[in-house]
This record gives structure tokens, C-alpha cells and sequence, in this order.
């Protein structure tokens, strides 16, 4: 399995990609349009020879706290193909995604999704409820890449439009 940046090119398989894992045109159309938007600030692939097997996307969002602005990202989508899963793949993506987040200056990454799977990656929800967002709650959960940037403070959380379109109804489900 390779892991390696994603492409115009790609965008109909990794929609289709999440289409299929998740069961609704939601996922597939937030990556397509963060993409159209310019707002794909990394988006990594596993493939093999054959396929895509998964597809992880990190787009920016604003976390205000006061008079300061923390460089933030919205984790989102998560993807494996459903004949694929629980081989590693999302744990692959979303590392190699972190790292990337890291060595390209951002301060914290947000995501929305099950506390169980995110935790072990640093994720967490106490990090979060501090900060006023739609999609708050026990899934919204933090991870610092810079020390202090989140950490005992409050703001709020405006994540891209294209979130904002989704609704909270139909926002990313926790994975």
C-alpha cells in the first residue's frame, strides 16, 4: 500500500470511495466541493496496484480564541473501502496525514468522529468544549500539533463553507 497526495484526477474514485463507506452522497460531495473550493489543504490516498483504498482529507478552519487566530484543520472525510476496512488503512491516513499537518506549520487539528477510534491518534474531546462550533458535542474532539495552543482555552470554531452547506444533520458521521 501506497500513501501519496491526491489528485484532480482522483476526485470521482474518492468520492465514489466515500459514497460507498458511508452510505449517503454526503462525504463525496464535501470532498469534491473543499476541492472545487481550494480548501483541500492535504488530501492523502492508500492505493494499491489496483485501487483506492482509502482517502483522508484535512481542510482549514478558524479557531478564534480573543484577539488570536490558532492555524487550524477540519479532519474530514475519513475513508476506507468497506472490503478494506479494519486493516490499518484509516490508521496509515490519518498518521501520515497528522505528520503532514505538523511539518507544514499547522497548530491543531479538529475532527468529528468516534472517541474511540480518535483518542488513540492524541484526540480529545475535553480539548474541544471550549469552543462554540455547530457540530459540538462528545464527538468534536481536538488534537494540539503546536503545545498550548488549545489547551485550557475557549473560542470558537468556524469550520469552511462547504461544512456549513452539509448542515449538522447531514455533517460528517463519527467514524
Amino acid at each position: 500500500m501506497d500513501i501519496k497526495p491526491a489528485t484532480d484526477a482522483d476526485l470521482t474514485a474518492i468520492a465514489k470511495l466515500h459514497d460507498e463507506a458511508f452510505g449517503t452522497p454526503h462525504e463525496g460531495k464535501l470532498v469534491a466541493d473543499l476541492h472545487r473550493g481550494d480548501l483541500a489543504a492535504i488530501s492523502l490516498l492508500a492505493r494499491d496496484e489496483q485501487e483506492i483504498l482509502g482517502h483522508i482529507l484535512f481542510s482549514p478552519l478558524m479557531i478564534e480564541v480573543d484577539d488570536e487566530t490558532v492555524l487550524g484543520l477540519a479532519l474530514a472525510p475519513l475513508a476506507v473501502a468497506p472490503a478494506r476496512q479494519n486493516r490499518g488503512i484509516g490508521t496509515a491516513l490519518t498518521q501520515a496525514g497528522l505528520v503532514a499537518a505538523a511539518q507544514h506549520g499547522w497548530q491543531a487539528v479538529v475532527v468529528l468522529g468516534n472517541p474511540s477510534y480518535y483518542q488513540r491518534f492524541g484526540f480529545s474531546p475535553r480539548l474541544a468544549a471550549g469552543f462554540r462550533t455547530p457540530f459540538a458535542g462528545p464527538h468534536l474532539m481536538a488534537l494540539e500539533l503546536s503545545e498550548g495552543a488549545l489547551s485550557g482555552r475557549k473560542g470558537k470554531i468556524i469550520y469552511a463553507p462547504p461544512f456549513m452547506a452539509l448542515g449538522a444533520e447531514a455533517a460528517p458521521d463519527p467514524a
